[in-house]
């Protein structure tokens, strides 16, 4: 279950390394490059919610065997894609395929474990989501490089093939087979279709915005969103009191700590995007670095964070309570930390590795915490709802981390005339400074939501 899940989150980050070519090879336009990076995602996060409900109805081991065939099929088909529109194509059904896969991954966590064995594999979760997200920039950066039999981009799609087939046989054999918990429960197509929209109107202008300057579709597209998710909250809650089956419990929603929960995760996930984006951005830019030398740039931030949440479980018990708020104060004197050392254009020496594992340990102790907290608890017949919830919380903190600081990134760097070193690690300082006032917010989150 892990391995898929590194899987479908390296190919959120892998291909992001591979653009150029892939654009240069297939003479793809501006607009069809952004599709084949950001198809993958805008389906992914919509979806993610429907397949936790489908695995909750069929059975979370057969639906995330069902999403496991159809992305490695489709990751076939975009390795042997002959044109942009092919591969914008396959990179969406990737995305189908992700989206029914991965919530089956927290579910299956949370009927079959318990107790410290339960902490013990939402810890490994969490050290995964960090280091795929790494892994795929680094990965990706190798794969380019070596040019295997003159192939180019594609093996960061054929990578995945082989790698699916034995997960597919393994999976077979040991993941259970038996039918969901809720047969008699109901899709609720019309909360689908509700929520689908919301979500796709909220991610596209995310994904697509800054590099079409933020036209005035992109606002309207938000606004929708945010007319459509409170669509939804209504209709699930009439449904709700009239008996019905709403896609997500209101249970759930209610649940101890899952405000805050999903509160923080926003927080930490948007900080998370927001920083490796910026700083890929400054590093490549800026910096000059290369593709593999930006990836393992951020090994010592990856490193920290999967040991930290491989580990917190074992520290004092009087320290559990504080983690997710100090994970948020060290993540914010970190990343500022990182915007001082790096300001001047300089590539910061041994400080700078040693800011970086502050914010891997900082991310660690804010997210590893809070997701066991949330899941902890929660009945094994709410695993679905709980499942989709914090993946898709997750998905969109990322997005939304992306869009927000990039967009204060490049517009910095546009009104300081020149992408050069000294300018690139200005408009960089700023973004640290914001994202620590993010973490910081994240760190008193918890004192407000109590003391109401």
């Amino acid at each position: 279950m892990l391995a898929a899940t590194f899987m479908a989150l390296l190919d959120v980050f892998i291909v992001n390394v591979a653009a150029p070519t892939i654009g240069s090879e297939l003479q793809a336009s501006g607009a069809e490059l952004q599709l084949v990076v950001a198809g993958y995602t805008i389906t992914y996060s919509v979806l993610l919610i429907t397949g936790a409900r489908l695995g909750d109805r069929y059975g979370h081991g057969r639906v995330h065997l069902v999403g496991m065939a159809l992305f490695t099929a489709a990751s076939l088909a975009c390795g042997l894609a002959q044109g942009a529109t092919e591969l914008i194509a396959f990179r969406l059904v990737q995305g189908i395929g992700s989206a029914v896969m991965i919530p089956q991954v927290l579910s299956l966590i949370q009927r079959n474990f318990v107790g410290e064995a339960r902490v013990k594999a939402l810890g490994a979760y969490s050290a995964v989501l960090a280091v795929g997200a790494v892994a795929g920039q680094i990965l990706g950066g190798v794969l380019v490089s070596a040019d295997l039999f003159g192939t180019g981009w594609r093996p960061v799609f054929l990578v995945n093939v082989p790698v699916g087939v034995v997960l597919l046989i393994v999976g077979r054999r040991v993941l259970p087979r038996g039918h969901g918990s809720a047969r008699g429960r109901g899709l609720d197509l019309p909360g689908l279709v509700l929520l689908g929209a919301a979500v796709s109107l909220f991610t596209v202008p995310l994904v697509l915005g800054q590099e079409e300057d933020w036209p005035l579709w992109s606002w309207l597209s938000l606004a929708g969103a945010a007319f459509l998710f409170a669509g939804f909250c209504r209709y699930e809650s009439g449904l709700a009191r009239r008996g019905g089956d709403p896609l997500i419990a209101p249970r759930v929603l209610r649940h101890p700590g899952m405000g805050l929960a999903v509160l923080r995760i926003l927080a930490v996930m948007a900080v998370n995007g927001g920083f490796l984006f910026v700083l890929t951005l400054h590093v490549q830019g800026g910096l000059g670095y290369s593709a593999l030398r930006a990836g393992l740039t951020f090994a010592p931030t990856a490193v920290v964070f999967g040991l930290v949440g491989l580990t917190w479980r074992r520290w004092p018990a009087a320290w559990q309570r504080a983690l997710a708020p100090a994970g948020f104060l060290l993540t914010a004197l970190s990343v500022a930390g990182v915007g001082l050392v790096l300001d001047g254009g300089g590539d910061g020496g041994a400080r700078v590795y040693v800011a970086y594992a502050g914010v891997g340990v900082g991310l660690a102790l804010a997210f590893s915490p809070t997701l066991t907290r949330a899941l902890a608890t929660v009945l094994p017949e709410d695993a679905a709802d709980a499942s989709g919830l914090l993946a898709t919380v997750t998905q969109l903190g990322q997005l939304t981390g992306v869009a927000a600081f990039g967009t204060l990134f490049l517009n910095r760097l546009e009104s300081l005339g020149a992408f050069e070193a000294y300018t690139s690690a200005e408009a960089l300082s700023a973004c640290m400074f914001a994202l620590a006032g993010t973490a910081a917010v994240g760190a008193v989150s918890g004192l407000v939501l109590r003391r109401r």
